[in-house]
């Protein structure tokens, strides 16, 4: 099976003016696809911007939404499939949501935060209840979070019980919390043996600083792509057979006596 080219985003694109973020999707996704990758993964909340704070219910829409339709006409145009964040109304709630889009333009998974993070999140969205949400692209189960939830390591292996290869995990990370992005999502995708996708933000957003870093982890919990601090796309590779061969040899899952975890729940 062939390896999956994933080019990972790392904007803050224009926060508040949807038009302007879909321009800057559209023209990464024109470079990603220049390149031979398959699948673009954009930060938490790109299509509107993050720290909007009283706009997050004038610029919500449901999945299906202006912005979703814009989306898949990048997605068909550029021949790839898309991960971004985005605010999802379902009436009157709101969440915290990522939705990915196929390359002929059909909504692969949609996913709502589960686990929200600090006073913001909390005011303007609805936790998610569904911590496994996944579909399958060029053979590989992706699996999908968005940035706090993978500080969870139950989240995680709870998609590695599940069978995902690669977890797309847009973020929002902030200083000073920069250590997540350089040392536990590595180890995430090490302790349960999976690819991590983890892509963020960068610089000044409101009351917020985004660090940046974004990065492709592998199963034995080295990077194979780093961004820096600032506006950049880098591309990685998510290969099924070493995945398959580092499953193997580090049998963590086999090897777990989950009767005697039940005091943790």
């Amino acid at each position: 099976m062939p390896s999956l080219r994933t080019a990972l985003l790392q904007s803050s694109g224009r926060p508040g003016a949807v038009a302007e973020n879909l321009k800057v999707l559209d023209e990464a996704a024109a470079r990603a696809a220049g390149a031979g990758a398959r699948l673009l993964v954009a930060p938490e909340l790109f299509l509107t911007g993050y720290a909007i704070g009283d706009a997050v219910p004038v610029l919500a829409e449901p999945a299906d939404g202006p912005g979703a339709q814009a989306v898949a006409e990048i997605a068909v145009r550029h021949g790839l499939a898309v991960l971004y964040g985005y605010p999802e109304r379902d009436g009157e709630r709101i969440f915290n949501a990522s939705q990915l889009i196929g390359a002929d333009g059909v909504r692969l998974a949609n996913y709502r935060k589960t686990h929200l993070f600090g006073c913001f999140e909390q005011e303007w969205f609805t936790p998610g209840e569904q911590t496994v949400v996944q579909a399958d692209l060029d053979g590989i189960r992706i699996g999908l979070l968005i940035c706090y939830d993978v500080e969870f390591p139950e989240n995680v292996r709870a998609h590695a019980l599940a069978g995902t290869d690669l977890l797309l995990v847009p973020t929002a990370q902030m200083h000073p919390f920069q250590f997540v992005a350089e040392s536990v999502v590595p180890v995430r995708a090490f302790e349960s043996q999976m690819y991590v996708a983890y892509v963020n933000r960068t610089g000044p957003e409101g009351e917020f600083e985004f660090v940046g870093l974004s990065c492709l982890a592998g199963p034995d919990g080295v990077v194979r792509t780093r961004a820096g601090r600032g506006e950049e796309l880098v591309i990685g590779e998510v290969d099924p057979e070493f995945l398959a061969a580092s499953r193997a040899a580090n049998p963590y899952l086999a090897d777990r006596r989950p009767g005697l975890y039940g005091s943790l729940a």
